[in-house]
């Protein structure tokens, strides 16, 4: 079968797939811009200076229900009055909000590179973060729960990818 006749047949090649040189641009750029939960867990659980500060963009409401540890407490509605009192412009802040289906990190990295500040977004935000079983912070303590095995390995420290 032909590629024309594929993508008559069905919906995913209907649009051609982009050049390679294309598609390694676009991936390089996501990269740049996107962090993920396990790679974020990985880099602080290593100890020392990751060199960056994850900050979480909820409101406090949210923030006491949990929140990464060592994260930093900054709702996207306060960071243009606040963000240069609390963050180093040299040291690049990972956001983050509730999850995949709310785009608070992303706004708060956009108010964040507005005001001249290296940033990513990272994927997942706290919901992954506690899918995938990393210990977490309440205004009662620390906690942690079980990997969820569709979105984590159970067994392994890494899913290899």
């Amino acid at each position: 079968m032909t590629t024309t006749q594929l993508a008559a047949a069905n919906s995913v090649l209907r649009v051609a797939p982009a050049a390679p040189a294309d598609a390694a641009a676009y991936f390089r750029a996501s990269l740049v811009f996107h962090a993920d939960v396990s790679d974020v867990a990985s880099a602080l659980a290593a100890g020392g200076d990751p060199g960056f500060v994850v900050l979480d963009s909820r409101s406090t409401e949210s923030w006491d229900q949990g929140h990464v540890p060592g994260a930093v407490h900054l709702p996207t509605a306060l960071i243009a009055e606040q963000a240069e009192q609390i963050l180093d412009k040299s040291v690049p802040v990972v956001t983050y909000c509730w999850g995949p289906g709310c785009n608070g990190a992303t706004r708060a990295a956009l108010a964040l590179a507005e005001l001249g500040f290296q940033v990513k977004e990272m994927l997942g935000g706290f919901e992954y973060w506690v899918r995938e079983g990393f210990e977490f912070e309440t205004w009662e303590g620390g906690e942690k729960r079980d990997a969820d095995p569709l979105t984590a390995p159970v067994d392994s420290e890494s899913c290899g990818c």
